[in-house]
C-alpha cells in the first residue's frame, strides 16, 4: 500500500521554486492511483469498486497483513547467563561510569556487552588494560535495563590466555552449563579400589578385544 516516488531535483526545480515539484510529485502519485487493468481508449480509467482502501489497513486481507506479537513474561532462562569474552576500558574517559565501569565485550556475538564493576577487575587493570587485552573471562549477565543498549555483568573468573585449550575448553563448558567438577566419593566407589586393575582371563574371555 505505502508507494515511494523518488524525484530528481536539480537547478531548474530551484528556479522555479518548491510549487514546481510538488505539482510533479502530485500528478505522479495520481498516475500511480490509475488501476492498469482496465483500459479505454488508450488512456487509463480508475476502477470504481468497492474493493479495501488502502488508508485503513483494517480493510485489507489477512493475507496482507503482518501479524505481531510482545513479550510479556518469560517462562523459563533457557541460557546460562554466562559468557566468554575479554575486558576493556570505556572509550569516554571523561564520564562518571568510566571511573565504576569496564566494557565486557563476549566472544559469542549473540550476547549482549555488558557493563562489569572495576572492582571486579584486576587491580592493575586501570592503570595497565593492555596486559588484559588477550585474556578470557568468564561474566555472567544480572541485569539488561530495557532502556540500555548495554546489560550489566559480573565477572566470575579469569581463565587464561585465548588461545590455548584449557582456557578455551573450560569458557565453552561454563557457558553452556556443564558441570566439570570433580567426581564425589560416592561416585569414585563404584570404581575398582585395587589398582592397578587388569580384567580377568574369565571375562577377557567372553569379549569382543577391539584393542
Amino acid at each position: 500500500p505505502d508507494v515511494i516516488i523518488e524525484a530528481q531535483f536539480d537547478d531548474n526545480d530551484a528556479e522555479h521554486g518548491q510549487d514546481h515539484l510538488q505539482d510533479t510529485l502530485v500528478d505522479d502519485i495520481k498516475k500511480l492511483s490509475l488501476d492498469t487493468g482496465e483500459k479505454g481508449d488508450g488512456v487509463h480509467r480508475a476502477k470504481q469498486d468497492d474493493g479495501p482502501k488502502v488508508n485503513d489497513p483494517r480493510l485489507l486481507p489477512d493475507k496482507f497483513l503482518q501479524r505481531t506479537a510482545k513479550v510479556v513474561y518469560i517462562l523459563e532462562k533457557k541460557h546460562s547467563r554466562a559468557a566468554t569474552g575479554f575486558i576493556k576500558l570505556l572509550a569516554d574517559r571523561n564520564s562518571e561510569l568510566f571511573r565504576r565501569c569496564a566494557m565486557f565485550s563476549p566472544v559469542d556475538h549473540r550476547v549482549p556487552r555488558a557493563y562489569v564493576s572495576l572492582a571486579d577487575c584486576p587491580p592493575d587493570f586501570m592503570t595497565r588494560p593492555e596486559d588484559y587485552s588477550n585474556i578470557l573471562f568468564i561474566c555472567r549477565i544480572v541485569d539488561w535495563k530495557e532502556d540500555s543498549n548495554f546489560a550489566t555483568g559480573q565477572l566470575s573468573k579469569s581463565l587464561g590466555q585465548a588461545g590455548e585449550i584449557e582456557p578455551e575448553t573450560e569458557g565453552i563448558l561454563t557457558e553452556y552449563g556443564v558441570d566439570f567438577s570433580d567426581f564425589p566419593p560416592e561416585a569414585l566407589e563404584c570404581l575398582p579400589q585395587s589398582l592397578p586393575w587388569v580384567i580377568s582371563p574369565g571375562e577377557l574371555a567372553k569379549r569382543r578385544d577391539l584393542r
